[in-house]
């Protein structure tokens, strides 16, 4: 019978969410940022001690409370719903009805089940209702939900449920390629491989639409 640290443990190896939402507490903003880079600077140390590292040694003695900004402020800022970015629309005035597409946005996230990094691109597109969004908005919104402990398929659905809302229309879709060093750094150690999701909303659900979408990402851009 499989014990439960067991069960944890293959839940972490193959990448599976426990939900669609990331699982934040009720209580997780009654910190202010300052006391959680505090306490978290406190925990970086022990850590470090406890692994038998000299905390006296001027390249590690920073260290507690550089990782501690970095996590509350950087790598895990999009869990603070205060810095959401604003998914502002605008009528689509110049009737523009074809797909939009947006390529090679890139994804800085952590995976949530060893907490090492996750780097790849997102390619982001939509049909107008009637709304049209920034292009920078749309790279906003990837980097704020990528800013989290996360899982890449749970990521890729949160990019197109939120351009979802802020658009008023199902139409939209999100591939994401990215390499998990969990993956490429740590057991199998896989240096090659990556980790393609996807998610279809509304037309991009129908074969023509999706293939077009797919086909503009073959497409040469770089310059």
């Amino acid at each position: 019978m499989i014990t439960n640290e067991e069960f944890q443990e293959e839940i972490g190896e193959n990448h599976v969410a426990s939900s669609a939402n990331n699982p934040i507490r009720k209580d997780a903003f009654d910190l202010s940022d300052e006391q959680k880079i505090e306490s978290i600077k406190n925990d970086v140390e022990s850590i470090l001690q406890t692994l038998g590292m000299d905390l006296t040694d001027d390249s590690l003695k920073g260290t507690p409370n550089r990782v501690a900004k970095m996590f509350v402020t950087e790598l895990f800022g999009g869990l603070n719903p205060n810095k959401k970015p604003k998914s502002s629309t605008f009528e689509n005035n110049y009737k523009y009805g074809e797909m939009l597409v947006e390529k090679n946005i890139t994804v800085y996230s952590t995976c949530e089940h060893h907490l090492l990094p996750i780097v790849g691109r997102a390619h982001v597109a939509y049909i107008s209702n009637g709304r049209v969004i920034g292009l920078s908005k749309m790279n906003r919104v990837v980097d704020y939900f990528a800013k989290r402990p996360q899982v890449q398929e749970r990521l890729t659905m949160q990019i197109v449920q939120e351009l979802q809302r802020a658009l008023g229309t199902e139409n939209v879709a999100c591939v994401i390629d990215a390499k998990h060093l969990c993956v490429n750094s740590r057991g199998i150690r896989d240096i090659e491989s990556s980790t393609v999701t996807s998610e279809f909303g509304g037309k991009f659900k129908e074969e023509l639409t999706r293939r077009e979408f797919l086909e503009y990402l073959k497409m040469d851009t770089k310059f």
